[in-house]
Parts: C-alpha cells; structure tokens; sequence
C-alpha cells in the first residue's frame, strides 16, 4: 500500500528521469504514470514506475524508470488465453540498468535484492544494459531487474501486454497497486 501524497511525489520524481533520458510527454501522459509498489510498502527497494503508450491485441509500447537501485521483483509472462506469453525488448535510454534471466550466474552480481526477500531470487545470469543497448526476453521466462547506482529509463517494446497475468516469484506481491 502506498499514501497518495507518496504516489504524487514519486510521480513528480519519476518525470526528472525522462527529463533526464530527453523523452518528451503529453500532460494525459504524464498524469497517466504508474507507480507500482507490489503491494511490499518498500517502494524504493522493490517498484517500479511505468507509462504505458500503447497496448493493443498485438504489441505493447512502455517506459520504465528505476530509482537508483530500485529493482523489479523475479517475474515470468505466462501463456494467456492461447498465446505463448509476452516477449519483451528492454532498450536502455539513460543510466545502468542489470537483468537477471536463466544461465550462467554472474560470479559477483552488480545487483543486490532487497535481502529480506532474496530468496525469491532464482535466477542470476547478469546482463548489464547501458544507454542505447537493448536485450529480448522470450515469453515465460524469468527475469527481475535493478536500477544502477543514478537509475535508469527503459523502453519496453513487447507483444500484448496482460500484467494482470504475470507471475512473480515472490507470493507477497500484489501487481496492481493500493493508494491509500
């Protein structure tokens, strides 16, 4: 749950990064960004902020922002209603940003987890993405990922985006969030 004064402030923070990344909103965009907090009240170690362009039947357009070493809890896109899941490309605009997906396990990951929560943290193979580089997930695969040390503004290009449907490691999380 998060206070509405908390959701506001998050939201004025969360346009100084796009601000910082050169990307350029509407005002029905900038009043339209998402502050999720999970449903863990500890929104400055897991959460997230998103703007959501477009959503259709086919693709899905997204920004993301992480405060500085702000991470997105281990999740997967299942197959819904028939289709196989969302796939996902993260392109980096600005700052660091560190996903973690099945493979290898980086020896000493950049990324540390809120460590009351670790162990719902399975998977560690270490991508670091930088400003102009870009990674694709294919549908159900897990992955969680960390602002770095400033943040970072990610696009999201995808398939249809269902939130709804994510399944995420951790069983304390709520996706949609609660504003008080």
């Amino acid at each position: 749950m998060i206070s509405q004064s908390k959701y506001d402030q998050i939201q004025q923070q969360t346009l100084d990064y796009f601000q910082k990344a050169g990307i350029r909103l509407t005002n029905e965009e900038k009043d339209a960004i998402e502050v999720a907090d999970f449903g863990l009240g500890e929104l400055e170690q897991s959460g997230l902020q998103l703007l959501t362009y477009l959503n259709s039947d086919r693709v899905c357009a997204k920004e993301l922002v992480l405060l500085p070493g702000q991470t997105c809890p281990e999740h997967r896109h299942p197959p819904v209603a028939g289709g196989p899941g969302k796939e996902e490309t993260f392109r980096c605009r600005w700052g660091t940003v560190y996903l973690y997906v099945p493979g290898e396990p980086a020896a000493e990951p950049k990324a540390t987890p809120p460590p009351h929560r670790r162990q719902h943290y399975t998977v560690w193979h270490e991508i670091v993405l930088q400003a102009g580089e870009q990674y694709t997930l294919m549908p159900d695969t897990l992955h969680w990922f960390q602002g770095g040390a400033a943040g970072a503004v990610v696009s999201e290009f995808s398939s249809h985006s269902d939130d709804e449907s994510d399944i995420f490691t951790d069983p304390d999380i709520q996706r949609a969030p609660i504003i008080q």
